[in-house]
């Protein structure tokens, strides 16, 4: 048997996060269509060629010879022009603009191994007693540090080029803030257990991964398939997320997944999973994930549709739907456009035992200032219809997050924001952010009963926050 040790999140992934450069804005996870590549091309004469005198031709007995040519002083020696990075043209090698990387002891086996440290702070205007800033995630608390993800990956990546047999792998190890939100029944509870921690233990991924010419598999613990943000932090825009990456689809999965590649812009994926955050199933049911990614022919447009289905409670008797539908325009060579649009239904959970449905769409633009500054702009509504979906982690006995719920209605938030990397291994992401809420109270620690909105202490139904995050790539 051979083992293939590999490591990253969602994304991606970072999503893990899956959708182009990850290093620009509104960049995400691997494109399931294949990479872009990059060709230089020399151009310039095959042959150019020797221009011979035609007296070169006759005999050499019937010419007088030639004088001497007078000498040549020489040339001295040409003068290195200032590289453009900015390094002056010293003969030593530019560090302070090259980025760092971790040492690869596993580099001879194909592993390559990265990381980074994610941490931030978000300042509420409401001043929430509580500390929490109610439903956004996953900076999550007033006034607070946090640490959300130092991540580290190990990934030994499928090179077949679409040709033969190759196994690899990967293995994300996440340790943070952000761990209250990737909770897979019998993985993470098992790590870390429920005693009101800040801080716990995640493995967003690890699956091995088998390629035969076109055609991958993975097989293990990854990142799901829906929607547009990814859990991985360097692939995303803005250091919050929206409502129906966390609340609409689900982000880890335990199963099997298929990826063709159809054509250069065309591949499918498709596969059968535990369901959502299973890692040990609860119903012995199994979940169908599967869609489709299309890049056009001037690769300005990108369209991505995926669903899941399944049923999700013990007795594995009420199925769950959920599809999302992305897709990516670039207007300008420096302005992007994203449209999300998720939808999901889940049979008898909703009100009076109906079948319980949300909907939302999300809009992105994105402008790249300067290669190393960009800016977005993010505008969400997302409807919990039943009030079924929104629901804070805090529901869970012992793990301390906001734990409101049951609010049936519409939420909106509005967010803007900038991408700035000051340098290779650092990226900074300021943003202000509006949420507000129209619908019916739901419930939370302190009004157990009902009456609660969803932000400040479950007493206000909007809120305005600021918060950043620097992210620090190894």
């Amino acid at each position: 048997m051979v083992c293939v040790l590999g490591v990253a999140w969602l994304a991606g992934g970072p999503a893990i996060s899956a959708r182009g450069d990850d290093n620009q804005p509104g960049g995400s996870q691997a494109d399931p269509a294949g990479p872009v590549q990059q060709v230089l091309l020399l151009s310039g004469d095959d042959n150019p060629g020797v221009i011979v005198p035609r007296s070169v031709l006759a005999s050499d007995a019937a010419l007088p010879a030639a004088p001497e040519p007078p000498p040549v002083p020489p040339t001295p020696p040409a003068q290195p022009e200032a590289p453009a990075d900015g390094s002056g043209g010293s003969p030593c090698p530019d560090t302070e603009h090259q980025p760092w990387h971790l040492p690869q002891p596993l580099e001879c086996w194909g592993i390559h191994m990265s990381g980074w440290l994610e941490q931030g702070i978000t300042f509420n205007d409401d001043h929430p007693q509580n500390r929490f800033n109610g439903p956004v995630a996953t900076n999550d608390q007033d006034h607070e540090y946090q640490m959300n993800q130092l991540w580290l990956t190990a990934e030994r990546p499928i090179k077949n080029d679409g040709c033969g047999w190759d196994i690899g792998g990967r293995i994300d190890v996440l340790l943070g803030t952000d761990w209250r939100f990737g909770i897979n029944n019998g993985l993470e509870n098992r790590i870390n257990g429920f005693h009101d921690q800040p801080y716990g233990m995640v493995l967003p991924q690890f699956y091995v991964e088998v390629a035969y010419n076109d055609l991958t598999v993975k097989i293990g613990h990854y990142a799901g398939i829906l929607d547009y943000e990814v859990i991985a932090a360097p692939a995303n825009v803005f250091y919050s997320h929206s409502y129906g990456y966390p609340y609409g689809v689900p982000i880890l999965v335990t199963g099997c997944l298929a990826d063709y590649k159809v054509s250069d812009r065309l591949s499918i994926q498709g596969g059968m999973d535990r369901g959502w955050y299973q890692f040990e199933d609860n119903n012995e049911s199994w979940d169908f994930m599967g869609g489709f990614r299309f890049r056009t022919l001037d690769k300005r447009t990108t369209i991505a549709y995926a669903v899941t289905t399944g049923p999700q409670d013990d007795a594995g008797q009420d199925n769950r739907f959920a599809s999302s539908l992305v897709v990516e325009q670039k207007l300008t060579d420096k302005l992007q456009y994203v449209l999300v649009q998720n939808l999901g239904c889940e049979a008898h959970t909703g009100l009076g035992g109906t079948q319980a449905n949300w909907y939302g769409v999300c809009q992105y633009l994105l402008y790249s200032i300067t290669p190393k500054l960009s800016a977005g702009l993010r505008g969400e509504w997302f409807r919990d219809e039943d009030g079924t979906r929104v629901a804070g982690p805090g529901n869970i006995p012992g793990v301390a997050a906001w734990d409101g719920r049951g609010f049936a209605g519409d939420f909106y938030e509005i967010t803007a924001g900038l991408n700035w990397k000051p340098r290779p291994n650092l990226v900074c992401r300021p943003e202000l952010r509006y949420d507000w809420y129209a619908g019916q109270p739901g419930f939370d620690g302190t009004h157990p009963a009902g009456g609660a909105l969803p932000f400040g202490d479950g007493n206000h139904s909007s809120h305005l926050l600021l918060a950043t995050d620097l992210i620090v790539l190894f």
